[in-house]
């Protein structure tokens, strides 16, 4: 990726030099173009971001430099380019390479314009259009090739299957260990007839039904993301509120044998602030706490665009509905898929067991993934 040009950006105006050899002291940062993405650096950040192997081990990929060393006001005493590289000089006479592909995906602006994670929204009809493969059993245990593909498609998604498995604890365990660590144990439980609508907690959630003699109990996943993205997209405003308002959540329960009392606070819709992409949606109207942190002149405004997340989440196109059988395991991504299920009858057996992100998404880039 050539370099078309570098900008020295002095106080009160741009100065440009085509071909740099030198830079002026007088700048305080450099502007480059690169591949038509206009990038901008400071140069304490170019000089703490040096890869050479005094600043950085690349054995370990940890930074040697010690940050706090570094005159604030540093510039470079000389500079030069070629097609693919910019080499600056500092006063100490370190010389520093920056690949200029490195620099375009580690920018700023480069990050601006990236997705942090890629993914693809879906209502019922696309995630069922697209067709999108299980897992086989037999493969996701022994071919890391199938689960690469089981992670990539949870990644694009937020929620895959492995069918196959043998219908038992201890089979479930071990497909789930084969994409992370278990959080919080394995359990099986009875559950009761009742309908649940629409929850999700912070965690990855698995899911495998060990038995069921009777009907109904189908599971609902509707993809928060793309909830979200209708409100952006058709009331800018409304997204802007979900995204920055901070609203309390509580979870109490008391037991004779124990007791929980959980909080968080954060805004509905979890973005990151230099692309506007949404990373986590808290939606659970049950545990919602009192809302005490809202200005009471932007309370109306809030519950408004609520409404409207919650009408997203609602239709009936959004809806996916899976029978969870024998066999067939689903993990869901909590931040992201909301997930219930209908009313059944006779009896039904479900065990499931939480993940935590971090370890799912070490997995994922341990083979090679953007997660």
């Amino acid at each position: 990726m050539a370099l078309i040009r570098l900008l020295t950006r002095l106080s009160g105006y741009v100065h440009l030099k085509q071909g740099l050899e030198s830079l002026l002291n007088s700048c305080i940062s450099a502007e480059l173009s690169c591949g038509g993405l206009v990038m901008h650096f400071d140069y304490v950040w170019l000089r703490d971001h040096c890869r050479s192997a005094s600043c950085y081990n690349s054995k370990t990929n940890q930074r040697n430099l010690d940050t706090a060393s570094i005159d604030l006001n540093i510039r470079p005493s000389k500079s030069r380019v070629d097609e693919n590289n910019l080499f600056l000089t500092w006063p100490d006479g370190h010389i520093t390479r920056y690949n200029l592909t490195w620099l375009a995906q580690n920018s700023y602006e480069g990050q601006k314009r990236s997705a942090v994670q890629p993914r693809i929204l879906w209502s019922a009809d696309i995630y069922s259009s697209a067709k999108v493969p299980s897992a086989s059993w037999d493969k996701f245990m022994s071919c890391d090739e199938e689960l690469k593909n089981f992670l990539n498609n949870f990644l694009l998604y937020g929620i895959a299957f492995v069918e196959g498995v043998p219908p038992t604890l201890d089979a479930t365990e071990t497909a789930t260990q084969r994409v992370s660590l278990i959080r919080s144990g394995l359990v099986a439980s009875l559950y009761p007839r009742i309908i649940i609508f629409l929850i999700n907690a912070f965690f990855i959630q698995v899911f495998h039904c060990l038995r069921h003699e009777g009907t109904g109990g189908r599971t609902l996943l509707v993809d928060g993301f793309h909830a979200a993205d209708a409100v952006l997209q058709r009331t800018p405003e409304n997204f802007e509120l979900l995204s920055h308002v901070p609203i309390k959540h509580e979870y109490v329960e008391n037991l004779s044998e124990h007791r929980n009392h959980m909080i968080g606070i954060g805004p509905v819709l979890n973005v990151y602030p230099w692309n506007n992409e949404v990373y986590m949606i808290r939606y659970n109207n049950y545990d919602r706490s009192v809302i005490n942190t809202v200005p009471h002149d932007e309370v109306r405004r809030w519950y408004a665009a609520h409404r409207q997340l919650t009408a997203e989440l609602r239709r009936p196109d959004n809806e996916l509905w899976v029978k969870l059988k024998p066999g067939k395991v689903l993990f869901i991504d909590n931040w992201r898929v909301l997930h219930g299920r209908e009313s059944f009858t006779g009896l039904r057996q479900l065990c499931g067991c939480y993940l935590t992100r971090d370890d799912v998404l070490n997995t994922a880039r341990s083979l090679g993934l953007q997660a």
